[in-house]
């Protein structure tokens, strides 16, 4: 019986090919009727011995007598008209060659049991293949298919066939000891049947059954310990999953989110990894079940060496660590701390001004409705009580795509006053801008008894107390994202690593493009980067020091190139952002490159560049003058103040100074290369704005500059 219930359980795919096994020569029904009995005999030797092939031939005539007798009882006429019809079938057939129908039976039988092996063997293959993958994060999708629906299912129909079995030894071995015929009082292993049998002086038809019962024990015993095993290579391909979704998948998009949050691409969507972590956690629970179940099966029917009882409290060991290291991994802070006035710097908060802050975990059912509260934790030297609401209730209401979430809409930072001024001990060479703080998230997860304590954190943030301190609070978080994915590094800025030039480059061109359609070019890289470390054949690999970038003062500058760099920021999203998008603004530029694309150009031909000595952050114009000596003229640059009350599109087409006639003229016609000055910036301009600016004119604040 066990062979065929285990038959019985297997998938579709097998039992097809199970099906095309039987056929009038040995019907399925038969092999159904009579499957305890079948199992028991030696076919293969009856195959090869006709005396006892005729003697089995017969005992499976008598066996089918029985069981009519048993339908003719319970008045099941259709089983009596087939068992009736097979019985004249085999004995028309096979009464002078019952070697025949033992080789038919025997071969029937091996077949299954190969089908049994094939299909067990491919559920260990899986699990090995699983296991195997070298490339996995690009597999995930089919691995947790793989998990969640091959090997689950299999484990699933296991763990049925397993109860099924279980069931049927416990009726038939009750049986046997309600009527009288002895087996075991204790919980019975094969050892104690045989012993037992051996001392019962009841006729060979008990002998048989008890033999029956130990045949039934013994493949117990054997599925109890190919589904242990199996689980046990599950939660292995399990780990092997989880690792990579923790540890690279996820540890890549916290990467990602860094690299958002300094100006880098947005490509930090959730939802895949969402659907991955919630259907390995679904996955997790439910084996976890089953091995619940298994426990309550062993304490129905237990014996020595029983496999269950060794090795479930490991497997339930395994599944519980794997879930809540699953859990843990997946609290995560969706977005950053950030100032609603100030959306493309996220990181950096004012006291007394609020932020917001959102937290998303993955798995959605193990986390439904529960709390977490919210608390400031400052490693550095200053402290900071959070204002506003500290709990809240995670709920999918707040998320656009279905997961559980809860958003801190309205905190305020507020510095706690100690008695040195609102500092504590702590590393005094550090200035306000360059100390890291967490915020820190708690919850705690609740689940079929288990309680799982969860705790996340956002990236470290840079505390302000005046808008001013800005730009140095900006490029402290653009060097630590830069540099690191520490996620709790906080004394990162006592001794600040140094950057390359290639990765300085790479943030400095997002500084641009994410709040424009355009970053930074190689050529006005390479300018920049002759700012900073002066002249070179090639600067990637070239180092740069923390204090180089933001707190050294540029050669013959009054200014660090960050603060120069931040207010030219600041002046193309405020004043100049149309023409920075066009392209027209050729911006950093060296004055030996403007001098080598210019010297070539008809007279009035100029180019938009930025000051290179104006710590507010300006723009000026170049252009190629129209006598025949072809000098260079430039104005002194426009700074954002000029640009509140005018367009610097207006102040281009408006631009005049006076010819050696003292007649006012443009000296601007096309902007480089070659584009009419009226293509360029005449859409830009308003109808009545036309401005002049004569050179030598008191009433004019520019002054003129020949090269």
């Amino acid at each position: 019986m066990a062979q065929w219930n285990q038959l019985q359980q297997l998938e579709t795919r097998y039992l097809e090919q199970l099906y095309h096994l039987y056929s009038d020569s040995f019907p399925m029904e038969l092999r159904q009727f009579l499957a305890p009995w079948i199992e028991s005999q030696d076919w293969a030797y009856a195959a090869n011995k006709e005396s006892h092939a005729t003697l089995v031939f017969h005992n499976l005539l008598g066996e089918i007598d029985q069981q009519y007798s048993r339908f003719l009882q319970e008045n099941n006429v259709l089983y009596q008209h087939n068992l009736r019809r097979i019985k004249q079938h085999l004995q028309s057939k096979y009464l002078e060659k019952p070697m025949e129908i033992a080789r038919i039976v025997a071969r029937c039988l091996w077949e299954e049991q190969r089908l049994l092996q094939t299909a067990t063997t491919a559920t260990a293959r899986l699990v090995q293949g699983i296991c195997g993958f070298t490339q996995a994060c690009y597999l995930i999708p089919s691995l947790i298919d793989m998990l969640c629906v091959a090997l689950l299912q299999d484990m699933e129909q296991k763990m049925k066939m397993l109860e099924n079995l279980q069931d049927d030894f416990d009726f038939n071995y009750k049986t046997l000891k309600s009527q009288g015929d002895n087996p075991p009082n204790s919980s019975p292993i094969c050892s104690e049947l045989s012993q037992d049998m051996n001392g019962n002086s009841q006729a060979a038809a008990t002998r048989q059954k008890m033999s029956q019962l130990e045949q039934m024990l013994s493949a117990l015993d054997q599925l109890r310990r190919q589904i242990v095993t199996e689980m046990a290579g599950l939660l292995s391909a399990m780990d092997f999953v989880q690792k990579n979704l923790t540890d690279d998948e996820l540890a890549d998009w916290k990467r990602r989110q860094q690299i958002a949050c300094i100006g880098g691409p947005p490509n930090i969507c959730l939802d895949r990894l969402e659907t991955w972590i919630t259907s390995l956690a679904e996955s997790q629970l439910q084996i976890r079940q089953q091995i619940k179940k298994l426990e309550e099966l062993q304490q129905k029917v237990s014996y020595k060496g029983d496999p269950i009882i060794q090795h479930r409290p490991a497997l339930e060991e395994k599944i519980v660590d794997l879930f809540r290291n699953l859990m843990k991994s997946a609290f995560v802070v969706e977005r950053q701390p950030c100032m609603p006035m100030h959306p493309d710097r996220p990181l950096v908060i004012k006291t007394g001004v609020q932020f917001t802050n959102k937290n998303v975990p993955f798995a959605m059912e193990p986390v439904n409705n529960l709390p977490y509260l919210l608390y400031s934790a400052s490693p550095r030297s200053r402290k900071f009580n959070i204002l506003g609401t500290n709990t809240k209730v995670m709920n999918m209401e707040e998320s656009n795509n279905g997961s559980l979430s809860a958003e801190f809409k309205h905190l305020t930072l507020r510095e706690q006053r100690c008695g040195n001024g609102g500092r504590t001990n702590s590393d005094a060479s550090l200035i306000v801008t360059e100390e890291l703080h967490l915020i820190t998230f708690e919850t705690e997860v609740y689940h079929q008894g288990l309680k799982i304590d969860l705790e996340t954190h956002s990236l470290p943030v840079v505390v302000i107390s005046n808008i001013c301190q800005m730009p140095n609070a900006w490029a402290s978080i653009l060097w630590y994202n830069m540099l690191t994915n520490h996620p709790k590094n906080v004394n990162f800025f006592t001794k600040p690593p140094v950057g390359t030039w290639d990765q300085v480059a790479e943030v400095l061109s997002w500084q641009f493009s994410s709040t424009t359609k355009r970053g930074l070019t190689i050529e006005q890289l390479t300018t920049l980067a002759e700012k900073l470390l002066g002249p070179c054949v090639n600067y990637s690999g070239c180092q740069i020091t923390w204090a180089k970038f933001c707190k050294e003062n540029m050669v013959g500058k009054g200014f660090s190139f960050w603060v120069w760099l931040d207010n030219i920021i600041d002046l193309v999203k405020k004043y100049i952002l149309a023409l920075w998008n066009e392209g027209y603004i050729l911006g950093f530029i060296s004055k030996e490159r403007e001098r080598a694309i210019l010297s070539p150009k008809p007279p009035g031909t100029f180019l938009l560049r930025f000051s290179e000595s104006s710590k507010e952050g300006g723009i000026t114009f170049t252009w190629v003058e129209k006598d025949i000596s072809g000098k260079r003229t430039s104005v002194e640059p426009y700074t954002k103040q000029q640009l509140n009350s005018m367009s610097f599109a207006e102040i281009i087409m408006g631009y005049k100074i006076m010819d050696a006639t003292n007649i006012l003229v443009s000296p601007l016609v096309y902007l480089f290369p070659e584009i009419p000055k009226e293509d360029a910036f005449g859409k830009y301009c308003r109808p009545e704005a036309a401005p002049e600016a004569e050179l030598g004119d008191p009433c004019s604040s520019e002054s003129v500059r020949r090269f």
